[in-house]
């Protein structure tokens, strides 16, 4: 299926949001994904289903000044 992810668009087989973290290498902490323009919390990412065309923004934390 096609996911939008940052405005790109991915292929994936993945049929949860944690196994399209798992494809896409996000690393464990200091990530949040929000799907359709609603956070999903990390606790939820392995029962959330995604849809295709689901618009997906990847948010990662950044150290610095």
């Amino acid at each position: 299926m096609k996911v939008q992810v940052n405005n790109k668009e991915v292929e994936t087989t993945a049929s949860t949001l944690a196994q399209l973290a798992t494809q896409l290498q996000l690393p464990e902490n200091g990530v949040a994904i929000a799907v359709n323009n609603r956070m999903i919390p990390r606790p939820q990412w392995d029962g959330f289903g995604l849809q295709e065309n689901d618009n997906l923004i990847v948010i990662k934390a950044a150290c610095g000044g």
